[in-house]
C-alpha cells in the first residue's frame, strides 16, 4: 500500500502535534547538537589560525638555542625538522660577531 505524498504529510503534522514536548526535545536536542559541531569546527578554525599567524611573524631568520642536553623521550627531533648539534665556545663568539644578532 503506498500512501500519496499529502498523506504521508498529513500524518507526519498529525503525529507532530499529539506529541509537542518530544517533538520540542528532538528539535532542542539537534540543535544544540548542531550548534555544538559548528562552535568546535569554529574554535578549531580559529586557533589555527592564530596558531599559523604567530608563526609567521616571528619570520624565517631566527634560531632557538636552547642550553642543555637534548631529550631522549619522544620523537627524533630530525623527524620534527629539527637539526640538534653542539655548540662550543668558538662557536658563541663567532655568532656573536655576525650583524643583526642579539
Amino acid at each position: 500500500m503506498v500512501f500519496p505524498i499529502r498523506e504521508s504529510i498529513r500524518i507526519s503534522i498529525r503525529a507532530l502535534l499529539a506529541n509537542k514536548a518530544r517533538s520540542f526535545l528532538t528539535m532542542l536536542g539537534i540543535i544544540i547538537g548542531v550548534g555544538a559541531v559548528v562552535l568546535i569546527i569554529s574554535l578549531g578554525a580559529g586557533a589555527q589560525s592564530l596558531i599559523l599567524d604567530q608563526i609567521k611573524s616571528t619570520g624565517s631568520n631566527l634560531i632557538g638555542v636552547l642550553p642543555g642536553k637534548s631529550e631522549s623521550d619522544g620523537p627524533p627531533a630530525t623527524v620534527m625538522g629539527i637539526a640538534i648539534t653542539t655548540l662550543v665556545a668558538e662557536d658563541m663568539e663567532a655568532i656573536k660577531k655576525l650583524p643583526h644578532v642579539v
